[in-house]
């Protein structure tokens, strides 16, 4: 893969930062390393990585100097006046790259405070996770978006009323009991209890897509891709005017081609809003059965609603009564403890949530993942 344009100068300035600090490299090194990562891939920390350290580092002495250079170089300073090429690796690096170092290089100063662990996963993460999206640069977005990906929301867990038998448990499931001693004529020693089969709770997303949420939609949206590629149970609509499902958009492997089908699909980007007749038609389509009775329902919108008042308590009332529980993610609740909400169609829909959650900026959502799954 050919170098992205502006990355071979990046390379030869981190090349001469390792001059400065005592390493010996000769242009014939530099040369060797910029060939090296145009045949891996210049948007992989780990690749970018390893192939300095095998063109660059001759003596395994100088292996931690350049960890900290590495390090420090390219994630640690992040100041306005970084070079345009280097403020574009950050955005275009890979994410999901961590790199190990092994055990035996590891120096004491690094085991203290874990420097021996890099990978532009962890120093995006520092700088990224409390920015707002909204404030937030077209590059800094996709950075973004490439973690959100990284993001597992896994479904809680449900008793159902069916027993099945297992080995342990606080039930004798006398039944198979007697059962098992009739087979072996008495002799059976076996013990066997029941308890509730578990499932996954169904999650569905409702993504508000209008143009007062133009600057969180895209990202929500990939937040509730992180959640079908983690988990079947999960159902994703878009609405602005009228509602539309892209869950079979959604379940395609590609990130890229997945969120473009699902934006082909639902046709109202950038629209009004009538958050009470999205909803109707949901409850009318898909609520009665099995998408959505018994699930927990994430309705991703900042409430500023174009559709009629009445239309929208209705329709929250009857969508509490089928849920198991109503979640609503306003990205204007930002990190407040408490919310009190202002727009017309948050005021109307409250008695009908069970909770209200932020949606940002990437901290927000980490902590909803983390919450979605001990909801009971």
């Amino acid at each position: 893969m050919p170098l992205a344009e502006g990355f071979d100068e990046l390379f030869v300035e981190f090349a001469q930062e390792l001059r400065l600090h005592g390493m010996l490299i000769g242009s014939d090194d530099v040369i060797t390393f910029c060939n090296a990562v145009s045949v891996l891939d210049a948007t992989d920390v780990m690749d970018v990585y390893w192939g300095g350290r095998t063109s660059l580092v001759r003596r395994k002495e100088n292996i931690p100097i350049y960890n900290e250079i590495f390090q420090r170089f390219f994630f640690d300073n992040w100041d306005e006046d970084a070079s345009e090429a280097k403020k574009k690796f950050r955005a275009q690096v890979s994410t999901t790259s961590t790199i190990e170092i092994p055990e035996n290089e590891r120096t004491e100063q690094g085991d203290s405070n874990d420097d021996t662990k890099m990978g532009f996963m962890a120093a995006s993460h520092e700088i990224f996770r409390n920015k707002a999206f909204n404030e937030c640069t077209a590059q800094e977005l996709a950075a973004l978006r490439k973690m959100m990906s990284n993001i597992r929301l896994n479904p809680p867990i449900r008793r159902t009323r069916r027993l099945i038998s297992t080995n342990k448990g606080k039930k004798l499931n006398m039944r198979k009991i007697v059962r098992e001693n009739m087979r072996a004529m008495g002799e059976n020693r076996e013990i066997f209890f029941t308890k509730r089969k578990e499932k996954l709770r169904p999650i569905v997303f409702i993504l508000d897509i209008s143009g007062s949420m133009a600057d969180y939609s895209r990202n929500l949206l990939q937040l509730a891709y992180s959640a079908r590629s983690a988990n079947q149970k999960v159902e994703v609509f878009c609405f602005g005017t009228r509602l539309t499902r892209v869950t079979r958009s959604l379940s395609r492997r590609n990130p890229d081609q997945a969120m473009e089908l699902a934006g082909t699909e639902a046709m109202d980007w950038e629209g009004g809003t009538r958050i009470g007749d999205a909803i109707n038609t949901f409850l009318k389509k898909w609520g009665r059965g099995r998408v959505g009775r018994g699930s927990i329902v994430v309705i991703c919108s900042d409430g500023l609603d174009r559709g009629d008042p009445e239309t929208l308590a209705k329709s929250m009332e009857a969508l509490s009564r089928i849920a198991h529980r109503v979640v609503w993610m306003n990205p204007h609740r930002g990190d407040a403890d408490t919310y009190v909400p202002t727009s017309m169609g948050m005021i109307i829909a409250e008695p009908f949530i069970d909770e209200v959650v932020s949606g940002h900026n990437l901290k927000s959502l980490e902590e909803f993942s983390r919450k979605l799954v001990t909801i009971r």
